[in-house]
């Protein structure tokens, strides 16, 4: 029995269950909202019900990572899939019978991350695959596959968790010392991403949050806003710096087992990863800006209690007082349509400079 907190789909999977699970699966659906536990219990019913002994099949297989034989997870090491891993382990590997029971399960968590080359190898694979092999492929990000993979997988979608199933998978963190407050918030500010609020209670999500609110209180006349907005855009590119070097890393890595790499193919795929991750925490600082305003309109309006920052109540309040709440929400506008432009590859800098004017017209 599959049991998740994601109704639908655990509907659709039960369902596959008995009438027979299809060759492959694309699981959808944002960071955090329970793929990776949904697959994992899907791969055991899978190969639990091909077994002799189910319940000692589906036990092992329900381990993390799991001893089962016939059971191979595939997760990125860094920034992307190496593709001989994804050839050797999940195309070449699904040709052979399964040392146990009748079944093999492959399952590619953060399939976005596979480069063009591994998916095109995988066509084939989930063309033609045997009649012992399942496939199970997730993603955050189905866009960035090619259409080709997508349509031949049967689709299960993942909404996000809404904050109570997100603040009750973080219990074990505020048991760990983690404020009962500033998980709350983070769970509100993740948006059904249980992995998403975990990075903001750690270092990193924190210092971001606190750009994310140097920025607001600089926009209300609180600070220097260029050194707002200009910290915020240093930490992004510091990570995508970070991410350039693990990728090119990764590369040179293939280079030398003898994947025929060209400098310019690392440079270019190198330079691409880090750009992507730097616009990625870019835009997460936006959004922390945009629930911001979001807050203060609402602690104006004297709804303080649906405020999403709620360890952060006293300073909404200071901000809010005489504050008008349409300004806030007009603000809140701005810095959405700020990463909206961000994703037709404008100049950051501009983008944030500019939004940094219209903020302090708006709010006077």
């Amino acid at each position: 029995m599959i049991v998740t907190s994601q109704p639908r789909a655990e509907m659709a999977l039960s369902a596959a269950l008995k009438s027979g699970p299809s060759h492959a699966y694309l699981f959808r659906g944002p960071r955090g909202a329970g793929k990776r536990d949904a697959a994992r219990a899907f791969a055991a019913e899978i190969l639990a019900g091909a077994a002799e002994d189910e319940e000692d099949a589906r036990r092992r297989a329900l381990l993390d990572p799991s001893p089962h034989p016939d059971l191979v997870w595939l997760a990125p090491k860094g920034a992307q899939h190496m593709v001989e891993e994804v050839r050797e382990q999940v195309i070449r590997a699904s040709a052979y019978r399964p040392y146990e029971g009748g079944k093999r399960v492959f399952v590619i968590e953060a399939a976005e991350t596979m480069r063009d080359e591994s998916q095109n190898a995988m066509l084939k694979t989930l063309e033609e695959p045997p009649e012992f092999v399942h496939l199970i492929l997730l993603t955050a990000e189905p866009a960035a596959l090619l259409e080709t993979i997508a349509s031949r997988c049967q689709p299960v979608d993942f909404a996000p968790l809404p904050p109570e199933a997100v603040e009750a998978a973080l219990q074990g963190d505020t048991a760990g010392g983690v404020d009962a407050n500033e998980a709350a918030a983070a769970a509100r500010l993740s948006a059904g991403d249980v992995e998403l609020a975990r990075v903001l209670l750690g270092a990193p999500g924190r210092k971001l949050r606190g750009e994310a609110e140097g920025f607001a209180a600089a926009a209300l006349g609180e600070g220097g806003a260029a050194s707002s907005w200009q910290a915020m855009l240093k930490s992004a590119e510091r990570a995508g710096e970070e991410a350039e070097s693990a990728v090119r890393e990764a590369l040179e890595e293939e280079k030398e087992a003898g994947m025929k790499r060209s400098a310019r193919d690392i440079a270019d795929a190198s330079k691409r990863a880090g750009r992507r991750r730097r616009t990625d925490l870019l835009d997460l600082g936006l959004s922390l800006v945009a629930a911001w305003f979001r807050d203060l309109a609402a602690t104006a309006s004297g709804a303080a209690d649906v405020a999403y920052n709620r360890d952060r109540l006293a300073a909404l309040q200071s901000q809010a007082a005489g504050l008008d709440p349409s300004s806030a929400r007009r603000a809140a506008e701005l810095v959405q349509d700020t990463r909206r432009r961000l994703d037709l590859n404008v100049s950051e800098e501009l983008a944030l400079e500019a939004l940094s004017f219209r903020l302090a017209a708006v709010l006077g």
